[in-house]
């Protein structure tokens, strides 16, 4: 039996005022294909995922994070989070209906703590998709986001309250305290993590790779192409998963990487790292080491008067 209402990511959408450069970054570089173009939004989906879309990406004067999306297993799933919500007095953007966005489904929508615009859904259409090849170094799923946050202890509280999700590893610093908390919903090592910063923002995006061999195709052609890389190839401590960390042209952070960690629910004790040591951020030693300008870079821009305030359909 499942410990959380949700079941995985589905997407994150964000607004951008460099719109066509953004897309041209997804689909000429990142290795995204374009499931629908309206104009002034477009819908990127991964070639190995059965979800719609895995990133939207709309035309707009400002820039922020429009919604953060997950899956639930059914419809009943989705009303009881729904009630459950509502009850703890959580603001609803919208009660559950059936979706008018690209696969439909049935879902709602709700402003968490910090007032970030998240979606539940279920009974999405699935998408055709198919097996990612042997150095194919194109993203097989979006495998998680990290969101800022100046109440990470509160966020993660909320989360676990609220959502179901588990703690699955802290990053610690002896004097600062706790820098990052990994959460999970399944038995992959982490969907979505909070991050220590000075307001709430996109810390990164995370997409999966086929393997090692085509994470590092796909951080070379990245590198060829002239996009800023701010951190990697390495191989973090906390979900054991590769990383490089890329810049895309509206200063958000975008990561590949590969082989995150699977866990064992009746065996795994979350671990507390302290970021001092270098293996904790890089077991390799091959990215370099975690610095304040990388730090910096990942704050990205505050979204802080975007929030309670819910992004068009």
């Amino acid at each position: 039996m499942s410990f959380s209402p949700i079941t995985h990511i589905r997407h994150f959408d964000i607004a951008v005022p460099d719109f066509e450069k953004q897309v041209e970054f997804y689909k000429n570089h990142w290795g995204l294909t374009v499931q629908h173009d309206d104009g002034d939004v477009v819908y990127f989906a991964a070639e190995g995922s059965p979800e719609q879309y895995i990133t939207r990406v709309r035309r707009s004067a400002d820039k922020r994070l429009d919604l953060v999306a997950f899956g639930a297993a059914d419809r009943e799933a989705v009303d009881g989070l729904a009630e459950k919500l509502a009850t703890a007095g959580v603001p609803l953007v919208f009660e559950p209906t059936d979706l008018q966005t690209l696969g439909g489904g049935y879902g709602f929508r709700f402003f968490d703590l910090e007032g970030r615009t998240v979606e539940v859904s279920t009974d999405v259409e699935v998408r055709q998709h198919r097996k990612i090849e042997k150095r194919e170094a194109i993203p097989v799923r979006l495998s998680h986001v990290v969101l800022n946050s100046n109440q990470p202890e509160a966020m993660r509280a909320w989360y676990e309250r609220h959502l179901g999700f588990r703690l699955s590893d802290t990053l610690n610093h002896p004097h600062a305290g706790d820098l990052f908390y990994f959460m999970r919903c399944s038995s992959q090592h982490h969907s979505m993590a909070i991050a220590r910063g000075p307001h709430a923002s996109l810390q990164h995006a995370s997409f999966e790779m086929r393997g090692i061999d085509e994470y590092m195709y796909g951080s070379g052609r990245m590198i060829r192409a002239g996009y800023r890389k701010i951190w990697g190839p390495g191989r973090h401590r906390a979900g054991d998963n590769t990383f490089t960390y890329f810049i895309d042209p509206n200063g958000n952070t975008m990561e590949l990487t590969t082989e995150l960690e699977e866990l064992d629910e009746d065996t795994w004790h979350p671990h507390i790292y302290d970021v001092q040591q270098p293996e904790t951020s890089d077991q390799w030693g091959t990215g370099g080491d975690m610095d304040e300008f990388i730090t910096k870079e990942m704050f990205n821009d505050s979204d802080d008067r975007h929030l309670f305030v819910a992004p068009p359909l």
